[in-house]
Order: structure tokens, then C-alpha cells, then sequence
């Protein structure tokens, strides 16, 4: 009887190809479960902070426009509120306007789109995860107007 008990200690235990099969069936199904709620989170998490960088910037606008007396022109963008404009309305500009070094882009990493518009009605856009005109979910645009 001994031999059998020392058989038995010295006995390798590992994992049949079957076990091995069989987790990594189950691992497969919970990433395919989990995934896309995870996945879907993040979209909106870049939504969310694409829409709180445009209302960062649009107050950065308005403090410029209360201080310069207009808002930023299509030539000066929006790198205006970081750096003094030239001509008379630098006496007036108290910026910068943002603390920051350099305009946030949008949650996709791209860069905001500015227009002055008319009559002061200026349009601060995202073209959203695309970067193109138009798209839906995601892709769709977001700007100052819409929010």
C-alpha cells in the first residue's frame, strides 16, 4: 500500500485541455456581456465632456466679449482668450480667460470649431466622434446653441 500513497503524492495536478476550454468559453461570454455597457459608458462620458468644454469655453466668449466689447472675430478664434489681441482692444482685454495653456478640445481630441456669427450670436461646435458634418448618436454635432 505504500507505493499506491506515494503514486499519489507525487502526482502532478494541472488542468485537462477540456477544464481549459471550458473558461475559456465562459471568459468569452462575460467579455462579450460586459463589453458593450462598457463600451457604450465611455461614448457618453466623451458626450458629456465635450458638452462641459463648450460651456467652459462659451463663458470664457462672454467675459471677453463683456471686457473687449464684442467677441472674438473668425481671424482671432478662440485663441484670443489665452493670448491679448492687437490693436485698441488689447488695452481692454483682461485674459487670459481660461486657465489653461492651450484651448480643450472635444472629447475625441478634436478641435473646437468657432464662429462669430451675427450680431454676437457666436457658435462654439463639435463635429463629434466622426469629426464630419451631420451623424447621429455620437456623431452627431454639439454646440453652444443646441445645449
Amino acid at each position: 500500500m505504500k507505493t499506491t500513497s506515494s503514486r499519489r503524492s507525487t502526482r502532478r495536478a494541472a488542468f485537462t485541455l477540456l477544464e481549459m476550454l471550458v473558461v475559456l468559453v465562459i471568459l468569452g461570454l462575460l467579455v462579450a456581456l460586459v463589453a458593450p455597457r462598457v463600451l457604450s459608458n465611455v461614448g457618453t462620458s466623451k458626450v458629456q465632456t465635450t458638452k462641459t468644454q463648450i460651456g467652459l469655453l462659451e463663458g470664457a466668449v462672454n467675459q471677453f466679449r463683456l471686457e473687449v466689447g464684442r467677441p472674438p472675430t473668425a481671424d482671432e478664434g478662440l485663441q484670443v482668450l489665452l493670448a491679448k489681441p492687437d490693436g485698441d482692444d488689447g488695452e481692454k482685454w483682461d485674459g487670459p480667460y481660461l486657465e489653461r495653456d492651450s484651448i480643450p478640445a472635444d472629447g475625441w481630441g478634436n478641435a473646437f470649431e468657432y464662429d462669430p456669427g451675427d450680431r454676437g450670436r457666436f457658435v462654439i461646435r463639435s463635429l463629434g466622434a466622426d469629426g464630419r458634418v451631420g451623424g447621429e448618436g455620437e456623431d452627431a454635432d454639439l454646440d453652444n446653441r443646441s445645449l
